[in-house]
């Protein structure tokens, strides 16, 4: 089946409209409960049985006051959390689970019918596979999911047999300019990137970059570590992880281009030469929408474009001696096993060290190469396999960052 999504085939039924969303609170996550209030309002009818958030209770309990899921999952004390949004949501009397095992539970147990996941990090893979067992379908948005656990996900996706459809601009781009194809007639993906705010800065220059300067993002509002991110253009190296997982496109078939108006949003290279490309509003609600109603197409909040106003769209070559997560993230992808998953927790430590102002921005992609070298791929044959290389990779790359003497490599 063309990009390895099992189920991923447009089909007559309607879309799923039992909808639990985890990450309610953060970016993605409210521009998916706006989504489905535009749908409603237009007779597109969405029932949400559960929210999950990390530490905005108050947003929450607004959130569950709107909507009044039958459970939530928060990080927080349970208890704390139960009285907090008793206090915020009076007259709700839902289940409040709490930690990792709420937030799969929520996933599992609340009989979704589509399961938006929008949590940050590898937190995501658990009520990943989560909700695929339980017969759920999937919207992620959840890139590091599939970074860590792809082979999970995937085996995950094909055994129950439900859909697993993308967020991401970027994937949803190309998800959509896949419809109908053939695997045998791509020649390449096209990833688009903006470039960040610092496309044009040399070398020298970045190492003087502050925290503050990162988070300008130049055409998106994202959250912090998406937006650092993509200022070391790690953010596109990880997409390449998700896009070989996704659509079953080997990594030297994947390509990304610096596309600074962020308008299209990614392209499919067919072997005849033809390029299909989505071209949108820089609107995240667009990629949820159609997660959300897929396969079909409803209207959408965003202004349409207006072509005759786009002016100039630029392409050009990302730098990898300015920009050398790419490389490290071709490279894990190449290792295989658990080697993406410690590079995405390398990067994880080393985001938060440089946002804390303990390492500066170049040492971003040095502490990720130098976690990555010193591990010793495994199979990734389970998810505990995979946390526990996350879990390693967290503490050498803390050890790194603090001048400390590493685990020797072979222990790890």
């Amino acid at each position: 089946m063309l990009g390895g999504m099992s189920g991923a085939v447009p089909h007559a039924e309607r879309a799923p409209r039992r909808l639990a969303i985890l990450g309610s609170t953060g970016s993605i996550g409210r521009a998916a409960l706006d989504v489905v209030r535009s749908l409603r309002a237009s007779g597109e009818a969405f029932e949400v049985v559960g929210l999950a958030a990390h530490r905005n209770i108050e947003l929450l309990a607004a959130q569950v006051r709107e909507f009044r899921p039958a459970a939530v999952a928060v990080a927080a004390s349970r208890d704390a959390a139960a009285e907090a949004l008793g206090a915020g949501a009076p007259g709700w009397h839902g289940e409040v689970l709490a930690g990792a095992d709420g937030l799969a539970a929520l996933a599992a147990g609340t009989g979704a019918e589509l399961v938006l996941v929008a949590v940050s990090g590898v937190a995501g893979l658990r009520p990943t596979l989560a909700a695929l067992d339980a017969g759920a379908d999937v919207a992620l948005a959840t890139k590091e999911a599939l970074v860590a656990g792809g082979p999970l996900i995937m085996e995950a996706a094909a055994r129950s047999g439900r859909r697993l459809v993308p967020v991401d601009s970027e994937h949803s781009a190309i998800f959509q300019c896949l419809a109908g194809q053939s695997q045998a007639e791509v020649r390449r993906l096209w990833l688009t990137a903006s470039g960040g705010p610092f496309r044009r800065r040399s070398p020298e220059e970045l190492d003087a970059v502050t925290p503050q300067e990162a988070l300008r993002h130049p055409t998106w509002s994202m959250g912090r570590k998406v937006t650092v991110d993509s200022a070391t253009l790690m953010n596109k190296g990880l997409e390449i992880i998700e896009a070989h997982w996704l659509f079953g496109v080997p990594a030297e078939r994947i390509e990304v281009v610096i596309h600074p108006q962020s308008l299209v949003h990614s392209c499919v290279e067919f072997v005849d030469g033809s390029v299909l490309a989505q071209i949108g509003p820089r609107d995240m609600r667009l990629p949820i929408q159609y997660a959300l109603t897929y396969p079909r197409r409803q209207p959408a909040p965003p202004r349409p474009l207006d072509l005759r106003a786009l002016g100039a769209l630029e392409f050009e070559p990302p730098d990898p001696r300015r920009f050398p997560c790419l490389v490290h993230a071709r490279e894990a992808l190449a290792r295989g096993g658990t080697a993406p998953a410690v590079l995405n927790a390398a990067d994880e430590v080393a985001v938060r060290l440089f946002l804390d102002g303990r390492i500066r921005f170049p040492e971003i992609a040095a502490l990720v190469r130098r976690v990555l070298d010193g591990h010793r791929p495994r199979p990734a044959a389970s998810l505990e396999a995979v946390l526990e290389a996350d879990r390693e990779a967290r503490v050498q790359a803390e050890r790194y960052a603090a001048g400390s003497p590493a685990t020797p490599q072979a222990a790890w």
